[in-house]
Parts: structure tokens; C-alpha cells; sequence
């Protein structure tokens, strides 16, 4: 027997607890419903990046230093999570496809600082607008009001999940062999 969203929201609106319930279907499951969401958002954010050097990672790095200003390649590598060397791949090709430069610190002349290009600014500006769409794609069953408490909910308990278990290395999660539980 399968249930409809009516079912899980009538079962909800009576009060009845879907944990309680016998035969509680599984839409009424946190870690199905999270999953669901998380998959269509990321196949649908994945294709608005896919012309994007590094794609959703070369997406953060136009990001930080857009709105964060110039930051050393190390430095950018530990706040994004990236490993130095992936970090120094990705700025290649973002560097390649005129996206970001490599200038000199004044501070460390050893040390290079990660610049937007006006070309880089500009492919952000309409990354945003891709991913905004994708945003109401995916959030298409909620109103607007409803969207800002989602995200702002979904971003509190995000951030007290990571202040719990850190993620400390993001490139680990991309290696298949990796229990996602260990990082």
C-alpha cells in the first residue's frame, strides 16, 4: 500500500506521531525525506554548474572570494575544506577559464592571493540566478514564507550538526570506499 502526501499530511494534521503509527509509510521518515530533497537538489544544481570549472567546488570558490575578498590559496583550501592539492588543480582551471587570478601576497611574497576576474564576478552573477531557479524548482511546494522558515530552520539545525560532527575534509566524501559516518 503506498501513501500519498494527503495520507502523511492527514495523519500528521490528526496528531498521530508517523514514528507511533504501525505501518507508518516512509514518507513520513526524516532520512527519506532529506534524502529526496538532497538528491534532487543535487542533480539539479550539479547540472546549473556543469559548464563550471570543478563544478559545485569551483561554484564555492568564485563565491568566497567574491564575497570575501582575495584570500591565500591555503587559507581558501582550509575554509572551503578542500585539500591543498585538489586546491591547486581547481585554481588552474579556474585560472584558465579567466575566472580567478593568482597575484602575489604583499604580505608573503611566498604566498598567492585568489582574485575574482570581472569575467569570474560576472559568470557568479549568473550562477546565483541558476541556482536560484533551481531553488524554486526544488522548493516549488512551499510559499514564500514557508521558504524563508525552511531554510532558516534547515540552516539552524545545520549549523548545530556541524558544530557536533565537523566535516574536516569534504574530499573525503567524494571517495566511494569512505563511510560518510567516520569523516
Amino acid at each position: 500500500m503506498t501513501s500519498t502526501s494527503a495520507d502523511v499530511e492527514a495523519t500528521t494534521a490528526r496528531g498521530v506521531s508517523p514514528r507511533a503509527a504501525s505501518g507508518a509509510p516512509v514518507e513520513t521518515d526524516l532520512g527519506w525525506a532529506l534524502g529526496v530533497v538532497f538528491r534532487r537538489y543535487a542533480k539539479a544544481s550539479g547540472a546549473a554548474l556543469d559548464d563550471v570549472p570543478g563544478g559545485p567546488r569551483g561554484y564555492q570558490v568564485l563565491a568566497t572570494v567574491n564575497s570575501d575578498g582575495p584570500k591565500r590559496q591555503l587559507d581558501l583550501a582550509a575554509q572551503l575544506g578542500v585539500d591543498r592539492t585538489v586546491m591547486t588543480y581547481l585554481l588552474d582551471d579556474l585560472e584558465k577559464a579567466g575566472l580567478v587570478q593568482r597575484q602575489p601576497d604583499p604580505a608573503d611574497r611566498r604566498a598567492r592571493l585568489i582574485v575574482p576576474t570581472q569575467q569570474g564576478s560576472e559568470t557568479l552573477c549568473d550562477l546565483e540566478r541558476r541556482l536560484t531557479a533551481t531553488e524554486d524548482e526544488v522548493l516549488g511546494s512551499l510559499d514564500d514564507d514557508e521558504r524563508r522558515s525552511f531554510r532558516r530552520l534547515l540552516q539552524r539545525v545545520a549549523l548545530k550538526a556541524d558544530a557536533i560532527d565537523p566535516l574536516h575534509n569534504a574530499c573525503l566524501l567524494a571517495d566511494e570506499n569512505v563511510d560518510p559516518a567516520t569523516t
